[in-house]
């Protein structure tokens, strides 16, 4: 175990002073820890008594660890008058953290720290100074002599300086400490014992270019003070401040005091006679080290095996067990099926008002979204399926998933992939004349019956297969997905509004300049200006369908394609700002966190108001409204063929593909450790009711529905209770805890359903662009945790701004980039089948989706290892 002390004291003198010696510090091993010790007091008439070149005073710890300090109060005369008058205090602060012991078995760059050190080794065998200030001295003039860590604009003795506390310090408070150090400690019954043969200092330089590392082999053991009073080997290891956070002093220190911490290592160290013995104990340590790691994952990866049976090897008999899966679910999650209901609101840990704003924003995220998709489909339907009956589905597939899913957290949509479908299933229908509604029934029935199939043998098991990497190239096309339908959105507004009023401008003027040409009162200015007039009317018609859906007074002025960016990007600015003011300094803690859950539902409302009543004058585009007396129409099942019915059920097998990945996927994402639910998994028994479900809107010619990403995470987060913390210097937000709870989705379900009372009033008042800022706010969000757009970003930041994660430590620079170019490319892959023009094209995108399984495994290892793989595929 390896401890790293950095010391600043509250020091006064103590009565009992001990042994004198020059320097004193504190030794810590076995973890690197921080903690903050004040030195006894001493009486003031003591004071006199102890003048003396040093003195050694005992200090004890918050742990009642005991070491020494070494105080030197040698002063001026003038100094000293002021000593007094002061009361001889002066202030240090210490700080302890423990670090773990580096594991060269995972981190690539233990193994990388001893190939440099060996390359370019400064080792003093047989050092023969008795003071840790002559020795440090003896290891930084080996620093100058040696032309390879040259270091033209540094001083040594300025390096001397800052290995110690009192660099800096006023004159009359000249106590000579060590600032930052590394030592092993074993936790026993009786306390802490410390490793006192062996004692690593660094320190970060900033006139250093490079990184320096020196080992000084002592000739016989020296007293150093307390924890320190046989001290044979000395680590030095100085570095530039602005390093890669896996090269920094503290964890070139870790990297060597790992290996000194071994006293059968030190004790062949000691037997060394030249300095390539030395080098050779250094790379057989380094290879018993990775022994001894190798080991310990080999044992930790057996007893999870034993202990978890998401680690299990998929077996052709856990497929035959019909309906295995589902019973397991059940008997999983129904003991706490109440808990559901009362968690957070019966008890002393209330979370009533989260629970409110969670709602609030869930109510927000799939109102809007169902309006959009429900436009969409009223335009590629004609009308069959549109904004009211894309609610009410909504509303009745929420209500029902709330109730009786087995993972509530996981909130359903009709999604863009599904409009597509819709889509195709209209143009087929056109084709070949068939009945929309009785033909989108039967393509809903197949697809619920092959869902049942998946979920009755368990084919939910197959999504182990599924790596972190699969997962995160998914969900990141699912948030382009988002901004590029917002960008399509947009476009359309663009040509309709802004293009489209340059059009008629052109064509007027063009009029305007041929009729003053030939005369007002000629019949060719009459037949030329109905002609031009007629033409640009069947111009704009053609190339701009939705102006016959706008009210009979549209401004088609460029101010109205103007305003539409500006409200997009307002409500993307205004939520985005909201959803990070959690991290701000502004407000209470309690406000705070109110104003980032309630980000989207205040942005959406405050542009939707400037929108609509700031600008009256300027005409927005809107969604639009169909009243209808019955929503509930059921289809006409005998309408369609045999041959029909058949082709129903290809369409329904791509659409179960498609429903089988998203609903698992989704749900895996939830369920993602580090959001720490506790309750359990049901992925069979929410299949099967998903299948269910889509059965009803299937037969009543309600949009289809199933889970939704980014909605189902970021539901997870809003019901989360999250704490930051801080490591080496980079900010990370850690789930605590979740309320795993039904109400939220249940709330959020009724509300949608109550909205179709707000129709057209005040609903169709929002306008789309607050739609198209709403697509962007969901795909920016979506991407805070995703592990591929963090390594992306990696590559345009410079290396000393790379965060200390896992993949960091365990993987070359290198394969990480490599890694990332390749998740790249089948980003790319499913773009070009999930945004094609071709809606031929875009239905076969599950199956692209299920090609990258093999991708994985069968690909990747051939270009990358297969331990580089794993680890970035690790949690942590």
């Amino acid at each position: 175990m390896a401890m790293a002390t950095r010391r600043l004291f509250h020091l006064q003198p103590c009565e009992n002073s001990a042994t004198m010696s020059q320097n004193g510090f504190l030794e810590d091993a076995g973890y690197l820890k921080c903690d903050t010790n004040c030195i006894s007091e001493a009486p003031e008439e003591n004071l006199e008594d102890e003048v003396c070149d040093t003195v050694n005073s005992s200090v004890v710890s918050g742990e009642s660890i005991r070491f020494f300090v070494n105080v030197n109060l040698d002063t001026q005369p003038s100094q000293t008058a002021e000593t007094e008058a002061s009361g001889g205090c002066v202030l240090l602060h210490t700080s302890r953290k423990y670090l773990k012991l580096k594991n060269f078995e995972e981190e690539i760059r233990a193994h990388r720290d001893i190939d440099g050190f060996l390359a370019q080794a400064s080792i003093i065998l047989n050092e023969t100074a008795t003071s840790l200030d002559d020795v440090l001295r003896a290891m930084l003039h080996r620093f100058a002599q040696d032309p390879h860590h040259a270091e033209p604009g540094c001083d040594m003795d300025l390096l001397m300086t800052v290995l110690f506390t009192d660099a800096g310090a006023p004159l009359e408070s000249n106590v000579h400490l060590l600032s930052d150090t590394i030592q092993g400690v074993t936790a026993t019954v009786t306390g802490v014992q410390y490793q006192q043969s062996w004692l690593c200092i660094i320190c970060t330089v900033k006139s250093l270019q490079r990184r320096h590392v020196c080992i000084s082999h002592l000739v016989r053991p020296q007293n150093w003070g307390e924890n320190s009073c046989e001290v044979r080997f000395v680590i030095l290891v100085l570095t530039p401040p602005k390093m890669k956070s896996t090269k920094t002093a503290t964890e070139v220190g870790r990297t060597f005091a790992t290996m000194f911490s071994d006293m059968t290592f030190r004790q062949r160290l000691l037997e060394t006679r030249t300095v390539e013995e030395f080098k050779e104990a250094l790379v057989h340590q380094r290879h018993l080290l990775t022994l001894v790691s190798q080991r310990r994952r080999k044992s930790s990866t057996k007893y999870h095996s034993t202990c978890s049976i998401s680690h299990k090897p998929l077996q052709r008999k856990d497929f035959l067990s019909l309906g295995k899966g589902i019973r397991d679910d059940i008997a999983r999650r129904f003991p706490v099926y109440p808990l559901d209901f009362t968690e957070g609101i019966m008890g002393d840990h209330s979370a009533v008002g989260k629970y409110i704003t969670t709602t609030i924003f869930l109510y927000f995220a799939c109102l809007l979204p169902t309006i959009a998709f429900g436009s969409l489909n009223d335009e590629t339907t004609k009308g069959a399926i549109d904004v009211q009956k894309t609610m009410a589905g909504q509303s009745i597939g929420s209500l029902l998933y709330a109730l009786f899913s087995g993972q509530p957290l996981v909130v359903l949509l009709t999604t863009a992939p599904l409009a597509l479908y819709i889509h195709v299933i209209q143009g087929i229908c056109d084709d070949y004349q068939l009945d929309f509604k009785a033909f989108y029934a039967w393509t809903g029935l197949w697809n619920s019956f092959f869902l049942g199939l998946y979920a009755f043998f368990n084919l939910s098991l197959v999504m182990k297969l599924f790596k972190r990497s699969t997962e995160e190239i998914i969900a990141l096309f699912i948030s382009i997905t988002f901004v590029v339908d917002a960008v399509k959105g947009m476009v359309k507004i663009f040509r309709k509004y802004y293009y489209g009023h340059h059009l008629d401008d052109y064509y007027t003027g063009k009029t305007a300049s041929l009729v003053s040409l030939l005369g007002p009162n000629t019949s060719l200015h009459a037949d030329l200006n109905t002609s031009l007039h007629a033409d640009l009317n069947t111009s704009l018609l053609t190339r701009l369908p939705e102006l016959t859906t706008e009210a009979s007074h549209v401004h088609t002025g460029r101010d109205t394609a103007v305003l539409s960016l500006l409200i997009m990007l307002g409500t993307l600015w205004l939520g985005y700002t909201l959803y990070q003011f959690r991290r701000r300094p502004y407000l209470h803690p309690y406000v705070r966190e109110i104003l980032s859950d309630l980000a989207l539902p205040i942005a959406v409302l405050t542009f939707s108001l400037i929108a609509s009543y700031g600008f009256q004058e300027i005409e927005m585009s809107k969604f639009r409204y169909n009243p209808r007396e019955n929503l509930f129409e059921m289809a006409q099942m005998d309408l369609l063929s045999p041959e029909a019915i058949s082709s129903a059920m290809g369409l329904g097998f791509l659409l179960s593909m498609l429903f089988f990945i998203e609903q698992n996927l989704v749900a895996a994402l939830a369920n993602a450790p580090e959001n720490r639910l506790v309750k359990g998994t049901a992925y069979h028994w929410d299949l099967l009711l998903i299948a269910l479900i889509n059965t009803g809107l299937s037969l009543f010619g309600l949009p289809w529905i199933h889970a939704a990403y980014p909605h189902s995470p970021l539901h997870v987060r809003a019901l989360a209770f999250v704490e930051e913390r801080v490591e080496h210097g980079h900010i990370y937000e850690t789930i605590v805890s979740v309320k795993e709870t039904r109400l939220t989705s249940l709330g959020a379900s009724i509300l949608v359903g109550l909205s179709l009372l707000l129709l057209p009033f005040p609903l169709q008042w929002i306008p789309k662009p607050v739609l198209y800022g709403l697509f962007l706010y969901i795909a920016l969000t979506s991407i805070d945790c995703n592990q591929l757009f963090e390594r992306v970003a990696l590559l345009l930041k410079e290396q000393t701004a790379y965060p200390p994660t896992h993949y960091i430590r365990r993987v070359p620079q290198r394969q990480i980039h490599y890694f990332t170019g390749l998740q790249v490319l089948q980003l790319l892959l499913l773009c070009v089948f999930g945004m094609s023009p071709l809606p031929y094209m875009k239905m076969i995108f599950p199956l692209i989706m299920i090609i990258m399984v093999p991708i994985r495994y069968n690909l990747l290892p051939r270009i990358i290892e297969a331990k580089y793989l794993d680890a970035m595929d690790a949690e942590h």
